[in-house]
């Protein structure tokens, strides 16, 4: 079973201000580092004008693929921070850029270092941060003359109904479970069906749970 892999919940941007220089964090969700390179490069455009466009990406199983770009600070002081906001945060396939306008007073290094990683970790606590974690579907067949009561015992339960469907021999239940939650369930069903009903696992889909940001 894999792991569960986090991500942020939205894209988009938001800005802070620091010193009187402007910074704006866009963030995006991405696939490939070229879905990556594709957000930068629209974001250099939209913000034509500004002193600096940084930016940093972590994508793939364990952050595989990983880049960060200064653009123009001083090294280290820009894109760095901002990947290490991603990588302890342990969020994959997501692209970081900070705007820069800068207001006149130079921050120094350590002022830059603070501002660039605390504008990613700023955006990534507005867009939220989801974690996609694999569930098992579980089915469940239960006879006409016994459905009904089935279903109204199932839907006082806190388990997820994700579809009913109805045949020529009965009606089956489709959940979607936590694989810690099987044995509970099993032992649900067999009790609520006086054990006539056996679940059977039908594959495996990943939601996305939000966790703390």
């Amino acid at each position: 079973m894999a792991d569960p892999v986090r991500t942020i919940a939205r894209g988009g941007s938001w800005e802070s201000v620091v010193r009187k220089s402007r910074f704006i964090c866009t963030l995006e969700r991405v696939a490939t580092a070229e879905e990556a390179r594709g957000v930068v490069e629209r974001v250099r455009k939209q913000y034509w004008d500004a002193s600096h466009n940084c930016s940093a990406w972590n994508i793939g199983e364990g952050g595989r693929l990983q880049r960060s770009s200064d653009d123009g600070e001083p090294a280290g002081t820009a894109g760095i921070p901002m990947l290490d906001v991603l990588r302890k945060r342990e969020i994959v396939d997501t692209v970081a850029v900070v705007t820069r306008y800068f207001g006149g007073i130079m921050l120094g290094a350590g002022g830059l270092v603070r501002a660039y990683g605390g504008a990613v970790s700023d955006a990534v606590r507005q867009a939220g941060i989801v974690e996609r974690r694999p569930l098992i579907i579980m089915r469940v067949h239960r006879p006409h003359v016994s459905a009904g009561q089935f279903e109204n015992a199932l839907r006082a339960t806190t388990y997820r109904l994700d579809d009913v469907g109805y045949g020529a021999t009965g009606v089956d239940f489709s959940l979607l479970l936590e694989p810690a939650e099987i044995p509970e369930f099993e032992a649900w069903v067999a009790a609520s069906t006086n054990g006539e009903g056996v679940p059977k696992q039908d594959g495996v889909v990943f939601a996305e749970v939000p966790v703390d940001a």
